[in-house]
């Protein structure tokens, strides 16, 4: 999983209060997109989008789509966006997934949900270039990891930062400045209590920028 329920199932007993999703978004590794394609034949309740095949509609009320996407952390494509090509299962691989790692795996009604670590994503949704209500939204997305991430996960926050290229940190530092200056959305945390973290945050990285 690697999109906006993250936040809420590393919440304290997964209490899921901190943003309410409009999908759930699934990252599919390259080297594993046989073995996906081969669980979805079996998985009922859901059909295929006709306008976008990596996207899975729901059949019945109060379940959400699922959007799969690529992920390329170790591949000769890595750090890449390209289109996988499939007639069942094509995927759009993006670049900035490939900061996410593995992390905690979820026991969940039986089901077991792996969860990426909370650093690379927090990169991903800063660095992601969306704009509109979708590029808030991954931003208010980004503050929910914060709130929920330990001290062990900002500093590898840190660690991953120094690593990117010079436009790619550029774009997370603005994007913190951004979200710093974001009104409250509805369903969404409300930044304006956190604007303190968010600067502290910021001007973490600006320190790092000047130990390069």
């Amino acid at each position: 999983m690697a999109g906006s329920e993250v936040p809420n199932l590393l919440e304290p007993s997964a209490a899921a209060t901190l943003v309410v999703s409009q999908d759930v978004d699934i990252a599919v590794p390259v080297e594993r997109h046989g073995k996906v394609k081969d669980r979805l034949r079996g998985v009922n309740g859901f059909s295929r989008s006709e306008e976008e095949p990596s996207v899975w509609l729901p059949l019945s009320f109060g379940l959400l789509e699922v959007n799969f996407v690529g992920m390329d952390v170790s591949g000769g494509r890595a750090g890449e966006t390209y289109v996988l090509e499939d007639s069942e299962l094509p995927l759009l691989v993006f670049a900035s997934l490939s900061l996410l790692r593995p992390g905690k795996v979820l026991s969940l009604e039986g089901l077991s949900v792996p969860l990426p670590r909370p650093a690379g994503l927090i990169l991903e949704k800063l660095i992601t270039d969306r704009s509109g209500e979708k590029g808030d939204r991954d931003l208010l997305v980004a503050l929910a990891l914060l709130l929920v991430c330990e001290a062990s996960d900002r500093e590898e926050l840190g660690s991953l930062y120094r690593g990117l290229p010079d436009e790619l940190r550029f774009a997370a530092r603005s994007g913190l400045a951004a979200l710093s200056l974001l009104e409250p959305r509805v369903q969404m945390p409300d930044p304006v209590p956190h604007r303190r973290l968010v600067a502290r945050l910021l001007a973490e990285l600006e320190a790092k920028e000047k130990e390069q």
